[in-house]
């Protein structure tokens, strides 16, 4: 899957979770194109919300190779207004090369993120969180007591985690880091500006 498919599925993750109901026609239509295996359908299908087994979903289709996005964007034939919302944002997608450039003001680069800032972040993240906080310095074990604590809640956790790293960073912990971080984790540095706005 390119990066703009990857990083517009990951802006509308909330979008889509609220709208779709995966399992009626969209899994078994991506089964049918050979993009999901049967261990990935059986493990969506076992999920006990609709959300969840949409947000899993959207976890899978990046690593299903080039075909996953055209798919799934087939997939999507009884929820028409779905598609064209996701196929007139890459329409509008800025010029090449302008993409995955940040567009965050240096003044906030260089300024601490707020509680608020770091919980929208921690939302927008999703199960990408622990690579992020990996590559910004958190140990195995904090990862770990981050999970642990808040087993039932990946935001609770992320947030968790990003609050440990900036009470240990103190004014090291800048929004800058965070980008670093969230490029070196291949997500769009849009996930970031959403976030601090």
């Amino acid at each position: 899957m390119e990066p703009a498919h990857m990083a517009l599925l990951r802006r509308h993750r909330l979008h889509l979770s609220g709208q779709l109901l995966v399992n009626d026609d969209i899994v078994p239509f991506l089964y049918q194109e050979d993009i999901l295996t049967k261990p990935q359908v059986e493990e969506i299908q076992a999920l006990p919300t609709d959300t969840q087994r949409t947000l899993r979903l959207l976890d899978i289709l990046p690593n299903r190779g080039p075909r996953a996005f055209d798919a799934f964007l087939r997939s999507l034939e009884h929820y028409s207004w779905v598609r064209d919302r996701l196929l007139l944002e890459l329409q509008t997608e800025p010029e090449p090369g302008t993409s995955g450039v940040c567009r965050l003001p240096p003044a906030v680069l260089q300024r601490v993120p707020s509680d608020r800032e770091l919980s929208r972040l921690a939302f927008r993240l999703g199960a990408d969180w622990e690579s992020v906080l990996m590559d910004l310095g958190l140990s195995a074990e904090a990862l770990f007591r981050c999970r642990a604590d808040q087993s039932l809640s990946v935001h609770g956790a992320a947030l968790a985690g990003l609050v440990q790293w900036r009470r240990s960073e103190g004014r090291k912990a800048t929004v800058d880091k965070l980008l670093q971080s969230l490029q070196v984790a291949g997500i769009h540095p849009s996930v970031l500006e959403e976030a601090v706005q």
